[in-house]
């Protein structure tokens, strides 16, 4: 079972329900093996795994980081190189004026001036520089950010801009684009996992709302999207679950560990 976090596990308040963690507790007696696969960092997905008592693998950073939720340790890093970063900035910078840049490491976040977006859990971990792709700290995401700008018309011009180079997608932040290495998405990530696992696709059942959920969903044997989904989603994904509110993921687990 594969889960993205924000708008599919958790509920609108950023819980996980009493009956959703008794339906992932069922799927774990029955054998399933759950995977968190998220655009989080792993500092901010280990008390999520406290609440809803799952232990194992969570692929984070939209699949720049496999990080073992037993140990707190990251296993695996798909960093985007120093200087192709600094060239999509550039690109970027011509396609969407005004945009600003973040970095984050996967143990904190470097923002550049200009980039004043701040969520109230990483400014512990937040530090300010003068140019975030310079420091020597690894890319795990490339965080682009405009309030001037609609994140699905940022997105649009974005993907046309970078052609390629670089993997960019979003999860519903306002004008807040998040962009990875070439290659590196949650289900590439997820598909290596199941392959070293000996789990076929077809033995996944995955959970997602958002555009930078569509390639798990499609990878998956069985892709439910949420009903609370973004409009991308519910036009590709034909399996449908409840909102996030309304306990989607338990809704399916309990049919299938019935």
């Amino acid at each position: 079972m594969a889960t993205d976090l924000d708008g599919t596990l958790l509920d609108s308040t950023g819980t996980v329900s009493a009956r959703t963690r008794r339906a992932l507790r069922r799927a774990r007696e029955a054998g399933a093996d759950i995977v968190f696969v998220t655009a989080r960092p792993p500092r901010s997905v280990d008390p999520i795994a406290a609440m809803a008592d799952v232990t194992g693998t969570a692929v984070c950073s939209n699949g720049a980081i496999v990080y073992d939720l037993d140990t707190r340790e990251v296993t695996s890093t798909y960093a985007l190189d120093p200087a192709a970063a600094r060239k999509l900035t550039e690109t970027l910078r011509e396609a969407l004026p005004g945009v600003a840049f973040a970095v984050e490491t996967g143990r904190q976040i470097l923002v550049e001036p200009g980039y004043t977006r701040r969520v109230l859990p990483d400014l512990p971990y937040t530090r300010e520089v003068l140019v975030a792709c310079d420091e020597d700290e690894p890319i795990v995401k490339l965080l682009a950010w405009s309030p001037a700008h609609a994140v699905d018309e940022m997105f649009t011009a974005a993907v046309a801009a970078v052609d390629g180079e670089a993997e960019v997608t979003h999860s519903g932040g306002t004008g807040l684009l998040e962009i990875s290495a070439p290659g590196v998405t949650k289900a590439g990530t997820l598909a290596g996992l199941c392959a070293e696992r000996g789990v076929d696709p077809a033995e996944v059942v995955a959970f997602g709302d958002m555009p930078n959920d569509l390639a798990v969903l499609a990878f998956a044997g069985a892709g439910y999207a949420m009903a609370n989904a973004h409009h991308m989603v519910m036009a590709a994904v034909e399996r449908r679950t409840l909102s996030n509110d309304d306990h989607g993921v338990a809704a399916v687990l309990e049919r299938l560990y019935a």
